[in-house]
């Protein structure tokens, strides 16, 4: 254990790297609003105070209708023609993260206690248990899922403590229906987060430090970089109609985490001084929002979309694309939001 006269030294150092020292090497971009990014004045706030912070968005095309899952345990949707929210299924959990639409209409849901649950009319059923931290999950046309766990070390509760620690412990999974068999695709991730299939379904799109694992071709079975040097975290990530991504961003101070990496007494500090955690990972009006759209082929940014100051909505962690409109969830908000994407002439975000 550190003197306590030790700490607060600590802690003016750390300070002290953040705002005065960055490394050489640190991109300024993680830290930037650009002033080319579009601002999200448009906004439109659905069933606002009936949607307890949800994480994710995802759309059944048949239904036309956007799902969700909330901190209280509701799947619920929102039937987009008339925007009238419906309380679909209630699950014994306030662990729900990430969710897809499957082609027969049902949610494939991550409990990050309880593993993948699949929610139907019928009801709620595990399909994949004893599964810790899983995040997001997509399914592939042939049933397969591909998922996403972000943490084997440390619990939801702890993942400040795993971005502290900078090792990796995330992994990318498959389940096959048919055999009822899970496979570990790949491990070795920094914090594995959302999850997106490319529209071929030859690779699949990992959010951590942006490598796509191949599923086909001579490259099947690897892993190569996707996209880098992204404004912010990568959260959540969806396939656009069009064959590129949405990608929810979360202001990240990556100088700070570099520090708190560094740090010889990272724990005592944190232990001391549990505020810290919201210099490099802020949230609600400090953290703002931002949503990128990415090019398919190449992961570069083609469509950005910021409310650096929350005006809007705050902390988006998840983006969807369907009929000209972006829905967005987030975990600091009680509404679905919708941003039209045909608006003439954006302005631009304020920096």
């Amino acid at each position: 254990m550190a003197p306590k006269s030790f700490l607060p030294a600590c802690l003016l150092a750390f300070t002290l790297q953040i705002f005065f020292f960055p490394p050489v090497s640190f991109s300024v971009s993680l830290l930037s609003n650009s002033n080319e990014s579009s601002s999200m004045e448009g906004l439109i706030k659905l069933e606002v105070g009936c949607v307890n912070h949800p994480e994710d968005v995802s759309i059944v095309v048949s239904k036309g209708a956007v799902y969700t899952a909330t901190r209280d345990g509701w799947v619920k949707y929102i039937i987009l023609h008339n925007e009238t929210l419906v309380n679909w299924k209630h699950v014994d959990s306030q662990s729900l993260l990430g969710l897809t639409a499957t082609k027969d209409g049902d949610v494939i849901m991550c409990d990050n206690e309880k593993g993948l649950l699949k929610v139907s009319e019928e009801g709620v059923k595990v399909i994949v248990p004893n599964v810790s931290f899983a995040n997001d999950v997509i399914e592939a046309s042939d049933g397969t899922l591909y998922f996403t766990v972000s943490s084997t070390k440390y619990t939801p509760a702890d993942f400040y403590k795993d971005m502290a620690e900078g090792n990796p412990y995330g992994q990318l999974l498959k389940y096959d229906p048919k055999s009822n068999q899970t496979t570990v695709l790949q491990e070795g991730f920094y914090f594995a987060n959302g999850i997106a299939l490319s529209k071929d379904e030859d690779f699949v799109v990992v959010c951590e430090s942006w490598k796509r694992y191949w599923l086909k071709g001579d490259r099947n079975g690897t892993l190569d970089t996707f996209a880098e040097n992204l404004p912010g975290g990568p959260d959540n990530i969806n396939l656009a109609p069009d064959g590129s991504f949405w990608i929810a961003l979360i202001k990240m101070n990556q100088t700070g985490v570099t520090a708190i990496q560094n740090c010889s007494e990272k724990w005592e500090l944190l232990d001391a001084y549990p505020g810290l955690i919201s210099l490099l990972l802020p949230m609600g009006s400090d953290g703002g929002a931002r949503v990128v759209k990415v090019d398919g082929i190449d992961g570069k940014i083609i469509r950005d979309f910021n409310d650096p100051n929350a005006t809007y909505i705050s902390f988006v962690t998840s983006a969807v694309e369907f009929e000209g409109n972006l829905y967005l969830a987030s975990l600091q908000s009680y509404f679905i939001g919708k941003l039209p994407l045909d608006a003439p002439n954006p302005e631009l975000a304020t920096i």
